[in-house]
């Protein structure tokens, strides 16, 4: 098992990114390589500290797409839109299980504030 962590921006940032071993690949040699991960879990904290005063400081919405090889981040894979995170909070992925194979990655994309930690579990399968 492996964990993956990236503060979130204001962008597009990747947070697991499965490597593309093709480009050395030789195809007369032998078949083509595939690298498989298995998402276990997907974490996103609000690093802001919770106001009580003031509740609606530090909230940040954030946006979650699974993206195949060589296609680009779009609606279509998008899967979570917008969701809203509090101050102190901490939103959990862990339903659902996500296989992606070679050159596919996670984007997370943060608005401002940008506040927001995104951590992965993943596994080779």
């Amino acid at each position: 098992m492996a964990i993956s962590s990236v503060a979130v921006a204001n962008t597009d940032t990747d947070l697991i990114l499965v490597p593309d071993p093709v480009a050395a690949w030789d195809p007369v040699t032998s078949p083509e390589p595939t690298i498989r991960y298995a998402v276990t879990t997907i974490m996103v904290c609000n690093t802001w500290v919770p106001n009580p005063v003031h509740e609606e400081d530090g909230i940040t919405n954030f946006d979650l797409h699974l993206v195949k090889r060589d296609e680009p981040k779009s609606d279509t894979n998008k899967i979570i839109n917008a969701l809203q995170l509090p101050a102190g909070e901490t939103f959990t992925f862990d339903s659902e299980k996500i296989i992606l194979e070679s050159g596919d990655k996670v984007v997370i994309v943060g608005e401002s504030p940008t506040n927001l930690s995104a951590t992965v579990s993943y596994l080779e399968v």
